[in-house]
């Protein structure tokens, strides 16, 4: 039997999507947040020196990029680089910013940001107050490093006194000097050492809380306070009150020193009313407006003054940042018409509230606004919008929807608001059963099942019927 292995050549022809520098960069700047897009176009006018940021009363005229090739001195117009139509199916209108409105400059005084203590930081603070003692120093230390962000400890008395060579005596006395520290609770193994030691140091340890936490903890959580009263011989009533007073107690009290940054919304869009009219602005008070550095142009306008290498340079940094400055304004104005066909299919949510929330998906809005789904979906995410009725998150006005009888069909968003409310004005002696909240649905003409109102529930943090009853 022979085998024979022959190599050959073959050309083939084929289209491929590839995903220039340029293209990426565009895409990212469609998506990204004000905030965000701010700290972009800082660095980029550090790295592009034909950059610079113009002032308010400034307007930039726009140019044709550069041909590398070009003779020197000479502009020639080129095609623009990205092809929307290819990439995301849209329809993208090139153009520069034509207003040339002076926007009223605002002096601003910027927030100082405040240190503060670490949690460990305040920890270590207790215990060298409480103790001078090198090697119970020592010992903390080590306990207030293995407490983890919720306040609890991660380790044993044993482990410890292991690591550290030390007596588990010594480990316990350090361990409860510790425990002493603000906030109460600080030290714990569980939940259940933790409410005993701040219902402990409230000075009712011999009160029916204390009981509750210590012997029926897990009837507590589920509230299953028929049970309790039976065992302990004490009315519903009484075991409630109880549970009531554990509820003011931290379960997580290093939570509040927490460490994580505040996160600081900067709505990207702001929509206000004037008159019976909604208008819609772009919020880039605080984004640099770029244009052409003249110093850095002039080069490539005086043909005996440069060297080939000055010439490559500058045509290419020319080149990237108008269309940089391009790509800026295809972002505005794609925000802008994205934003407006929103206000226009919820119009009813601005006049009248989250009650006349619609339905709405992306598809809807790319329809308006001539955009392919993936640009309006990259417009959407993460951004914010201010108006009157306060900011929300873009996404906010997409929601599903449920029939009504008449036909109609109601924002899954306003289904949410009406359960919650329902639930909020209930007689907490006899809660609504997920099963009366579909009827009253049923009345108000919304056709929602049990097991929606169910889900619903879960997903606004509300519990079922018979944990939210009070005696």
């Amino acid at each position: 039997m022979e085998i024979r292995q022959d190599m050959r050549q073959q050309q083939r022809q084929e289209m491929r999507l590839v995903m220039t520098p340029k293209l990426q960069q565009a895409i990212k700047l469609l998506q990204v947040p004000a905030l965000e897009l701010q700290q972009i176009l800082k660095h980029e006018l550090i790295i592009n020196p034909m950059l610079e940021e113009a002032d308010e009363d400034e307007v930039e005229v726009q140019e044709p990029e550069v041909n590398e090739t070009a003779d020197e001195g000479e502009f020639k117009a080129s095609e623009n680089e990205i092809d929307w139509d290819r990439y995301l199916r849209d329809g993208f209108e090139m153009g520069a910013r034509a207003s040339g409105e002076v926007e009223e400059q605002e002096e601003t005084l910027e927030r100082v940001p405040v240190a503060k203590p670490s949690f460990e930081e305040y920890l270590m603070s207790q215990l060298r107050l409480a103790t001078s003692d090198a090697e119970e120093v020592r010992i903390g230390e080590f306990i207030i490093g293995s407490l983890d962000s919720n306040g609890y400890l991660t380790m044993g008395s044993e482990g410890i006194a292991s690591a550290l060579g030390v007596d588990v005596a010594k480990v316990e006395k350090v361990l409860s000097i510790i425990r002493t520290f603000d906030p109460p609770g600080i030290g714990a193994h569980d939940l259940r050492e933790c409410l005993l030691t701040q219902i402990e140091q409230a000075g009712m340890r011999d009160s029916l809380a204390y009981v509750l936490v210590r012997d029926h903890l897990d009837d507590l959580l589920k509230r299953r306070y028929a049970e309790i009263a039976r065992k302990l011989k004490k009315t519903i009533k009484e075991i409630q009150k109880a549970a009531d007073v554990i509820g003011k107690f931290d379960p997580r009290p290093g939570a509040r020193y927490s460490q994580e940054e505040p996160r600081y919304i900067i709505p990207d869009l702001i929509v206000e009313k004037v008159d019976d009219e909604y208008i819609v602005e772009i919020n880039d008070r605080n984004i640099p407006r770029l244009r052409i550095n003249r110093a850095y142009r002039d080069i490539l306008t005086n043909a005996k003054s440069r060297s080939k290498e000055e010439h490559d340079y500058v045509v290419d940094k020319l080149n990237s940042a108008r269309w940089l400055i391009n790509t800026i304004e295809q972002r505005r104005q794609t925000m802008l018409k994205v934003m407006q066909a929103i206000l226009e299919a919820q119009r009813g949510f601005f006049d009248k509230g989250v009650e006349h929330l619609k339905p709405l998906t992306l598809q809807e809005i790319a329809e308006r606004v001539g955009l392919h789904e993936s640009t309006v979906s990259r417009v959407t995410s993460n951004k914010y919008v201010q108006t009157p009725r306060g900011v929300f998150e873009l996404k906010f006005f997409f929601s599903t929807g449920l029939k009504t009888d008449n036909g109609d069909v109601a924002s899954s968003r306003r289904i949410k608001t009406r359960i919650a409310e329902m639930i909020e004005k209930e007689d907490k002696r006899h809660p609504l059963s997920d099963q009366e909240i579909a009827r009253r649905l049923k009345e108000e003409g919304f056709l929602v099942a049990r097991r929606t109102v169910a889900k619903y529930r879960d997903q606004l943090g509300l519990l079922p019927a018979r944990m939210r009853k009070e005696y």
